[in-house]
């Protein structure tokens, strides 16, 4: 006769729990070059999959439907990064005069910190080499993460090309994995899913573009240099949750300290980019990225920090919507509503325990 683990005292299950998720991270962090590109590609084969429908109700076949859901993607793509390749190219003509204003602004740096602090420039220049070589870890994980997204990009077509052919096959697969009793429960959680990830992919493409737009008009009526190509990486930064929108202010501040004088334009960045994150932390992510399932603060940048240990650049742009994902399933299945509360954003009015006591108290006032 098996013994059931929910049998069993609470130290044992937690520990089977623990040894679980151990084991799921490993797996998971061994086969990272694997996984990565299917999550990106099973993510964007929803996204694409309405398309790829309307095509093949037009009488086109499949296989042709699915190529031009993909070419019409890889076309806006290709305009975005045309666009920005247009602005670094103007940027880089630049770089010999903004190197030597930089150095300059360094010097002058490096002597008021010699003047009120007492250390040698000679001593600074060894802090900063030491300060370098310590950080060379992190910069080569951070080119690591590069060179994944790069590899991403060349297995991406291949795979949602697959996932979109073979799109029943998949779902047949997952419905009879399961008993036919729970056959309702799984045809929930799938369509809930597929409407989740569209509708925080095109949130995100939406918010990223109002986002840019905003960054860079401020910037062009702060006098900053190349404020349109400085406004667009301060959106795409801005993907990641709350830790990308304050990356993204040190870019125009650290420009604008360059290419001015005096402090004013700083300051006037600073308080633009703040009045930004205000405009779409409270207006444009409730209304427009948060539509479906809503995560809460604390999660989110708990999550984003796991996704950057564990995958690196890709896990912090893949946890949400797989925290959304585990979020829907965790609210379908009755063990599991607590851990789906606990990544929702409702926030109880009522302690449990003082719902308990009230409860206690109603029935100790009833007659028997």
């Amino acid at each position: 006769m098996g013994i059931k683990i929910k049998d069993q005292p609470f130290y044992i299950q937690s520990t089977a729990v623990l040894f679980g998720l151990i084991l799921l991270v490993y797996v998971m962090a061994q086969l990272a070059d694997i996984l990565i590109p299917l999550a990106f590609a099973a993510f964007l084969s929803i996204l694409l999959n309405p398309l790829c429908n309307w095509f093949e109700k037009h009488k086109i076949p499949k296989g042709w439907s699915i190529l031009l859901s993909m070419l019409i993607a890889v076309a806006v793509v290709t305009g975005v990064f045309y666009f920005l390749s247009t602005q670094i190219i103007q940027f880089g003509d630049a770089l010999p005069a903004l190197e030597k204003k930089f150095a300059s602004i360094t010097l002058n740096l490096k002597e008021w910190v010699f003047a009120n602090f007492n250390i040698t420039i000679a001593k600074q220049d060894q802090m900063i080499k030491e300060a370098l070589r310590n950080s060379q870890g992190m910069v080569g994980k951070t080119l690591n993460g590069l060179l994944g997204t790069l590899s991403i990009i060349f297995l991406l077509p291949v795979y949602i090309f697959f996932m979109l052919l073979y799109k029943t096959l998949i779902l047949n697969f997952i419905y009879e994995v399961f008993a036919e009793e729970n056959s309702k429960k799984v045809s929930e959680v799938l369509k809930e899913t597929k409407g989740a990830i569209q509708s925080y992919i095109m949130g995100l493409l939406i918010e990223t573009t109002i986002v840019a737009i905003l960054n860079s008009s401020a910037l062009i009526l702060l006098g900053v240099k190349y404020g349109v190509l400085i406004g667009c990486i301060g959106a795409l930064l801005n993907l990641i949750p709350y830790l990308g929108g304050i990356i993204a202010i040190a870019l125009p501040v650290l420009m604008a300290t360059v290419t001015k004088d005096g402090f004013s334009t700083q300051v006037g960045v600073i308080v633009a980019y703040i009045v930004i994150q205000f405009i779409d932390n409270n207006i444009l992510v409730p209304r427009i990225v948060s539509s479906k399932v809503q995560i809460n603060a604390l999660m989110s940048i708990i999550v984003v920090l796991l996704g950057n240990q564990l995958w690196g650049i890709p896990g912090m742009f893949l946890s949400i919507p797989f925290v959304a994902v585990l979020k829907i399933i965790f609210d379908r299945i009755d063990e599991l509503k607590p851990w789906g509360k606990l990544l929702g954003d409702n926030i109880p009015t009522v302690r449990i325990t003082e719902r308990l006591k009230n409860t206690r108290r109603r029935k100790a006032i009833l007659p028997e």
